[in-house]
C-alpha cells in the first residue's frame, strides 16, 4: 500500500473527527463512528495518536450533546421548524426519542449513546425533562469519554490483531460496532417500547 496515502489520512483524521461527531449530535446518519474508528485503526499503524483521537471524539461528543440539550431545555426547538432541513432534523429527533425511549436518567445519558440514535434521543429527552445542567454535563462528559474509547478501541483492536491496512481495519471495527449496537438497540427497544413525545408548549411535529 502507498504509505503516503496512509500518512495523508493520519494527518487529516483529526480534522474530520470534530465536525462529524458534532454533526452526529443532531443528525445520527452522519458516520461519526467511522471517523473515530478510522482514527483508532491509523493509531494501530503508528500514524495517529489514539489518545488524541479519543480526546477529540469525546470533546465533540460533549459539545454536540450540550447543544441538543440546551435547545430543548430552553424550549428553542421550534427554531428548527423555520427551515425545511430543520423540520427534517426535528422529526428525526422525535423519531429517535420514540425508538430509544424518553429516559432522562443519568445512566441512560451515559449508556444509550452506544445504540443508533441513542445519543440524540437522551440529550433531547433530558432537555425536555429539565434535567440539571451540571448533572447532564457531567454524564455527557463521562459518556463521551467512554464512547470515544470504545470507537477508537474498535479500530485499534482490529488494526493490531488483523495486520490489515487501516481502511480494512476500519471496516471490520465498524462492522463489529454496528452489530453490537444493533443487538443492544433491539433489546432496549423491546424493553421500552415506542414512546410518544410531546414538547411542553410545542406541538408534536410528527
Amino acid at each position: 500500500m502507498d504509505t503516503s496515502f496512509a500518512d495523508g489520512w493520519g494527518a487529516a483524521i483529526y480534522f474530520w473527527i470534530i465536525p462529524m461527531v458534532l454533526g452526529d449530535a443532531v443528525f445520527p446518519p452522519v458516520p461519526s463512528e467511522i471517523a473515530v474508528i478510522t482514527g483508532g485503526a491509523l493509531a494501530a499503524e503508528g500514524r495517529a495518536n489514539v489518545w488524541l483521537v479519543v480526546l477529540l471524539a469525546a470533546s465533540a461528543s460533549w459539545l454536540g450533546d450540550i447543544l441538543v440539550f440546551q435547545l430543548f431545555k430552553r424550549r428553542l426547538s421550534h427554531v428548527l421548524d423555520r427551515w425545511k432541513w430543520g423540520r427534517k432534523v426535528h422529526r428525526g429527533i422525535h423519531e429517535a426519542i420514540a425508538k430509544a425511549g424518553r429516559s432522562s436518567t443519568y445512566s441512560a445519558i451515559i449508556g444509550l449513546r452506544f445504540i443508533p440514535g441513542g445519543r440524540l434521543a437522551t440529550s433531547a429527552a433530558a432537555g425536555i425533562a429539565d434535567v440539571s445542567v451540571h448533572g447532564f454535563s457531567l454524564c455527557a462528559a463521562i459518556g463521551g469519554i467512554l464512547w470515544g474509547c470504545w470507537q477508537a478501541g474498535l479500530g485499534y483492536f482490529a488494526g493490531t490483531t488483523t495486520g490489515l491496512p487501516f481502511w480494512a481495519s476500519s471496516l471490520i471495527g465498524a462492522g463489529i460496532g454496528l452489530v453490537i449496537g444493533a443487538v443492544v438497540g433491539v433489546v432496549v427497544a423491546r424493553k421500552r417500547g415506542r414512546s410518544p413525545v410531546d414538547e411542553p408548549g410545542h406541538p408534536n411535529p410528527l
